[in-house]
């Protein structure tokens, strides 16, 4: 509906948005850059670049260098002694159940220093921290060590998954040599819909399965710990737990109840991409003021309201 559109456009630019692109069946039916906003504008994801990680690992699957359910410590051979650290497996640590925590927002510690801490309490608690995904990252570089396929996590990650997508990055955030896997993306509107697209095509290329359908099926399913988490990406539905009590993710849950199936990548500042397979629907969002919306000093922003305005 254009009518709908245009005040989807309107809502997301009087909350300090930048860049709306909606695509539907593969087909961008609308593109908006108010305020300081450009098609080639990369822009930082934040935490929407946490939902990279649970691609990576179906990717990761198809190659056989990995299992959801192996345990961790099957690579992090340090952890084997730990009683608690010992029982986490990738699915759980991608679920952020595990037990898993700690870590600064927007500035997480290297990979090293966060498979050597101490983890922040039992598994079964949904915790969402920066940590887990950093000891993610420090499991893919030694598996591709030991595969003999180098030990630069971001360039494996652009061959084997981004330029098959037809994903540039803007730029990425390294410590210590490595992609911090949190957050420090930055993507073009136009970019992190093709990754979208990806993900909604079940990782086919041209005709090939470049990801392993279970594993990435595995990304969407609700987690014990978290209905509204699954293996890296946001599940917009009734009983989602926020990232924190003061976190601006819609969870009311009479407005979750009238979504239908909604996969959602989130970053501070509200830098949103929406998949609505049902719809083949696809929605990137991105916004000014990060620190501002992590501060709480925003304009509330309603995923529900948003939404509600492409999917009556």
């Amino acid at each position: 509906n254009p009518r709908h559109h245009k005040l989807a456009a309107l809502y997301s630019a009087q909350h300090r948005g930048i860049a709306l692109l909606v695509m539907v069946d593969g087909q961008i039916l609308l593109e908006d850059y108010p305020g300081r906003g450009r098609p080639s504008r990369a822009h930082e994801l934040a935490s929407g670049t946490k939902s990279f990680s649970g691609v990576m690992a179906a990717a990761l699957v198809k190659d056989g260098l990995l299992t959801l359910d192996e345990t961790c410590a099957d690579t992090l051979t340090e952890w084997r002694a730990d009683p608690v650290k010992r029982t986490a497996t990738i699915r759980s640590l991608l679920s952020l159940e595990s037990g898993a925590g700690g870590g600064r927002l927007g500035r997480p510690e290297t990979y090293a220093d966060a498979v050597a801490a101490p983890f922040a309490g039992p598994a079964g608690t949904f915790r969402y921290e920066p940590a887990p995904f950093q000891i993610f990252g420090e499991i893919v570089r030694r598996k591709l060590v030991a595969a003999g396929q180098g030990q630069d996590v971001l360039a494996w990650m652009q061959s084997r998954i981004l330029e098959p997508a037809g994903v540039e990055v803007g730029n990425w955030r390294r410590r210590d040599g490595q992609p911090t896997l949190p957050s420090g993306a930055q993507l073009t509107a136009r970019d992190w819909a093709r990754f979208g697209r990806f993900v909604l095509d079940g990782g086919v290329v041209d005709g090939q399965a470049t990801l392993d359908a279970t594993a990435l099926a595995a990304n969407f399913q609700p987690s014990g710990a978290n209905p509204g988490y699954g293996m890296s990406w946001w599940l917009l539905r009734p009983g989602l737990i926020p990232p924190a009590p003061t976190s601006l993710i819609d969870a009311a849950p009479d407005k979750l109840a009238r979504l239908p199936d909604v996969r959602m990548a989130a970053g501070a500042g509200n830098q949103r991409l929406y998949l609505v397979p049902e719809r083949d629907l696809l929605i990137v969002r991105q916004a000014d003021g990060i620190l501002r919306q992590a501060r709480g000093q925003g304009l509330p922003w309603s995923d529900a309201d948003f939404l509600s305005l492409f999917l009556t």
